[in-house]
């Protein structure tokens, strides 16, 4: 969990991160993950492994050869995080029931919290099987309970929009993550970034004026909005990104916390947090009343909640097997096409301005990929 990240996406992960301390052989893969995303995730991945000797195409492993390998992860992401996509647009802004008697999905916070129960699900599952010999978590509790607030509010805002704007501006808007996450590291981390980094987020910066940027005569559908409460749910999403990117910084610094352990503690404490809110605020009765009107939604909740903890494993053997920087080349790439098929699936109408705007925020989102991995050191 988008990455990051930890910032989850979509999915609450982060893509961009360098490596971290050396190895010592495939049971130390997952112990050595550093982060937890996370939908929005499909929240970016930031992990702190290195990439392993049999990280180029020679490799071999119960995966094959390097070549395949690096085939399963890219199908593994692409199909997981695409479908996931799918779901989320279909689940949020499908329509239930049938004349006057049609209806939305309208609980965000049920829907994150049955995401988060899987996500710990999944977490202990790893950790059970993987992490047998990672050293004990040193973690505050407070700090956990901390994060999963801000990790909470991201995924719930970000589902949330979904009921003013459509999926391709959900999308671009959490495509926009370095933004904030370089704002929160110079003010609060007081770190220093290279040139080509600042370059690469204005770029994202002008791409993102350009998608919301809608000219005065905007036709018969009326759509003359130009910043709603959709853009702006997805502004407090990226924040709480950036916070959330900030505690999974300070923890792993001062504690040395695992991406499992800190996927699961994380997971739990939001687990407990949205639970008493949904029995407290009535919501829980609503959904339940919801899924028996329409039991199929259901089954797309769960698949939702399993692609999100599944395409995390994939995007952790990316790194760890290829690098950072063939995990973001994917994942950008992910996005894109979720975006095109979130156009022709849904007849999600972007104009050509907006497919500008698209284009140069995935360029900057790519070169910030190759080039704006300069050294980030706290100023004194």
């Amino acid at each position: 969990m988008e990455g990051k990240d930890i910032d989850f996406e979509d999915p609450t992960i982060r893509d961009d991160s360098a490596a971290g301390s050396p190895s010592r052989g495939p049971s130390a893969v997952w112990a050595r993950c550093e982060c937890m995303r996370s939908p929005a995730a499909e929240r970016d991945v930031r992990l702190e492994v290195p990439v392993t000797a049999g990280g180029d195409m020679d490799g071999g492993g119960v995966l094959g050869h390097g070549g395949l390998r690096l085939l399963i992860c890219f199908l593994g992401v692409f199909v997981c995080y695409f479908y996931y996509g799918i779901l989320q647009e279909t689940i949020t802004r499908g329509t239930y029931g049938e004349g006057e008697n049609k209806e939305k999905f309208r609980y965000a916070l049920s829907l994150v919290f049955v995401q988060c129960v899987v996500n710990a699900i999944f977490a202990k599952l790893l950790i059970q099987f993987f992490d047998t010999k990672a050293k004990p978590d040193r973690t505050q509790s407070w700090l956990y309970a901390a994060c999963s607030l801000s990790y909470l509010g991201a995924m719930v805002s970000s589902n949330s929009a979904l009921q003013y704007v459509n999926y391709p501006t959900q999308v671009l808007g959490k495509s926009c993550k370095p933004i904030p996450v370089m704002l929160l590291g110079v003010t609060v981390l007081r770190k220093k970034y290279p040139l080509t980094k600042y370059l690469c987020v204005l770029l994202i910066v002008v791409g993102v004026a350009l998608f919301m940027y809608k000219p005065k005569n905007t036709g018969p559908s009326g759509d003359d909005h130009v910043f709603g409460y959709g853009e702006l749910l997805l502004l407090l999403s990226l924040t709480l990104d950036g916070l959330t990117g900030v505690s999974q910084d300070h923890m792993r610094a001062h504690f040395q916390t695992g991406s499992n352990q800190m996927m699961l503690h994380i997971n739990l404490w939001s687990s407990l947090f949205l639970g008493a809110g949904i029995v407290f605020s009535g919501e829980v009765w609503e959904f339940m009343s919801f899924t028996e009107r329409y039991p199929s939604i259901i089954y797309n909740i769960l698949l939702f909640s399993l692609t999100s903890a599944l395409g995390q494993t994939f995007i952790f053997m990316t790194v760890v097997y290829f690098g950072p920087l063939t995990c973001s080349i994917i994942t950008t790439t992910r996005k894109f096409f979720t975006i095109l098929a979130s156009v022709i699936l849904f007849s999600n109408p972007i104009s050509g301005l907006q497919w500008v705007g698209t284009l140069l925020v995935f360029l900057g989102l790519g070169l910030d990929a190759k080039f704006g991995k300069g050294s980030k050191k706290p100023s004194h």
